[in-house]
């Protein structure tokens, strides 16, 4: 056994057998292992932002790491900017990454790079193998620190002699850390501030947004008053009818300003202190207002379901103080497409238990009141605002829940980033709606360019924010991936693009064309 099927058949023993994969040649004796090693799928993507994007989203619906194959430094490189927003969202990966053979490095050859120090901005454990019977152990090692609490980006580099040279065998990976509990000081001052009557907000994101954490929120709101909101992005929210419904806090500073600027506390659940997505110009970067306290009750990786428990049983509040709420009646939108029609026509098609992967960034913004009255659904978004994420997190949620429909919506701007992940989708049937809202413009950039008060665009501005000229051809391009699309143009055509577009098995793109 060498030291490349050594690692593979640690990583299937130690509960990881989905690896997403884009190989060179340093990684050849990894994948020759595949052949002979039982109980690894391997998914290959063209693009390894879309490896490490699928990743991402097959933790964050399994809850368990999958593992990525990328090739040398500059195939790590590429693979950056969705590891930035797995690590924001607290997801476990592990990333084998291939390097020169030990004796080859120091001759300092066309692809060799500092692999460790491109890896650790967006990893929290990173080794090489220094031989071949250290690669068992380390990768066992890179398992459990995928696995710990809270999850990490566990980045092993494999120079290929340790590789290909005689291994002594598999690792047993360390006892999977016990998930952390909650600090039952951090509860009593948060039933202190909650009782007080002064007005507090509660604010939420990680596992607090299951369908029980937010079950338990409606009940302390309900006993004390408090308000209860999400993070302007979370990795995960259980949404629809019958569950909770919360506002998130908004992404535009001054519709976000005037919603916070009563309180008096806000409490944290897993949650950030609210601050801007970027700094403008005479404009404030925390959003919370002057004097407001902030409560940590629960940190990512602690056990906010069981706090939030605690919490309701300390301020006595239970199912019967949760108070009902109004949601927004779906009706069949038709005529033209605007973002309201748009909404609706969405918020009728979700299936039962659909994943909803969300990158809509401007024209999405008004999707979340109607599809609260939604079927029972998830509600993936991107934690690090690196764009080019959606489609290759609904590929990997594809991957993992195979038997729920992905609807994955996006911008024309952000999906050409990482357009791969469609031939990912078309060579393994999974089953991805793309939504695909062509404005022709990086919408959010020209919004942003208001914001920061760089004045009127001119031409040559405009040229930076259009994608037109030409115009992108996204039912041409999806063939060309192997994936069946439709355009869109009226809110008709839409509602009927989609409810074919659910009902059919294997992926579908629809063009919304604005």
């Amino acid at each position: 056994m060498n030291g490349a099927e050594s690692l593979v058949r640690t990583l299937v023993a130690g509960g990881v057998d989905v690896c997403f994969a884009n190989p060179g040649t340093s990684e050849m004796h990894f994948v020759a292992a595949l052949d002979r090693v039982e109980g690894m799928r391997c998914v290959l993507g063209l693009f390894e932002g879309v490896v490490t994007g699928a990743a991402d989203g097959y933790f964050r619906m399994k809850g368990s790491p999958a593992s990525t194959l990328l090739h040398l430094g500059p195939g790590l490189a590429n693979g950056l900017a969705n590891l930035h927003n797995a690590k924001k969202a607290n997801s476990g990966i592990v990333n084998i990454v291939g390097q020169h053979a030990v004796y080859h490095i120091g001759f300092n050859a066309p692809l060799t790079s500092d692999i460790e120090g491109l890896a650790r901005p967006m990893s929290s454990w990173v080794r090489t193998s220094p031989d071949a019977k250290s690669v068992a152990g380390d990768g066992a090692a890179a398992i459990a620190a995928a696995k710990s609490s809270p999850p990490q980006i566990a980045t092993l580099i494999l120079p290929a002699d340790t590789a290909w040279n005689e291994a002594d065998g598999i690792a047993q990976v360390p006892e999977e850390s016990q998930r952390a509990s909650y600090s039952s000081q951090a509860v009593d001052n948060a039933a202190k501030v909650l009782r007080g009557g002064a007005q507090t907000l509660l604010l939420l994101t990680g596992n607090a947004l299951t369908e029980q954490g937010l079950a338990l929120a409606a009940q302390i709101a309900g006993k004390t008053g408090c308000k209860v909101m999400g993070q302007t992005y979370n990795p995960r929210m259980a949404r629809g009818r019958g569950r909770f419904s919360i506002d998130r806090i908004p992404y535009v500073i001054e519709q976000a300003l005037p919603i916070l600027k009563d309180f008096k506390h806000i409490v944290l659940v897993e949650a950030n202190d609210p601050v801007a997505f970027f700094a403008y110009p005479n404009k404030p970067s925390l959003l919370k207002p002057e004097g407001c306290e902030v409560h940590r009750m629960t940190s990512g990786g602690e056990n906010s379901v069981a706090a939030l428990e605690a919490l309701a049983s300390a301020l006595g509040a239970r199912p019967a103080d949760a108070k009902p709420q109004a949601l927004i009646e779906l009706a069949k939108p038709s005529g033209p497409l605007t973002h309201a029609s748009i909404a609706q026509a969405i918020a009728m098609a979700i299936p039962e238990n659909a994943i909803v992967v969300d990158e809509s960034v401007t024209t999405g913004r008004g999707f979340f009141p109607p599809t609260a009255a939604a079927h029972q659904h998830d509600w993936l978004q991107n934690m690090g605002g690196s764009i080019g994420f959606s489609t290759p997190v609904a590929t990997g949620a594809a991957v993992a829940c195979p038997d729920r429909k992905v609807i994955c919506m996006v911008g024309d701007g952000s999906a050409m980033y990482t357009l791969q992940s469609l031939w990912t989708q078309a060579r393994e049937g999974l089953n991805v709606l793309t939504i695909v809202f062509a404005n022709r413009i990086y919408q959010i950039l020209r919004g942003e360019f208001d914001g920061v008060g760089a004045g009127e665009p001119g031409q040559r501005a405009q040229d930076m924010l259009r994608i037109d000229r030409p115009t992108l051809d996204w039912v041409a391009l999806a063939k060309g991936m192997g994936v069946p699309g439709r355009a869109v143009t009226t809110s008709d055509e839409f509602v009927k693009a989609l409810a074919e577009g659910v009902a059919e098995q294997g992926p579908r793109l629809i063009e919304v064309q604005m």
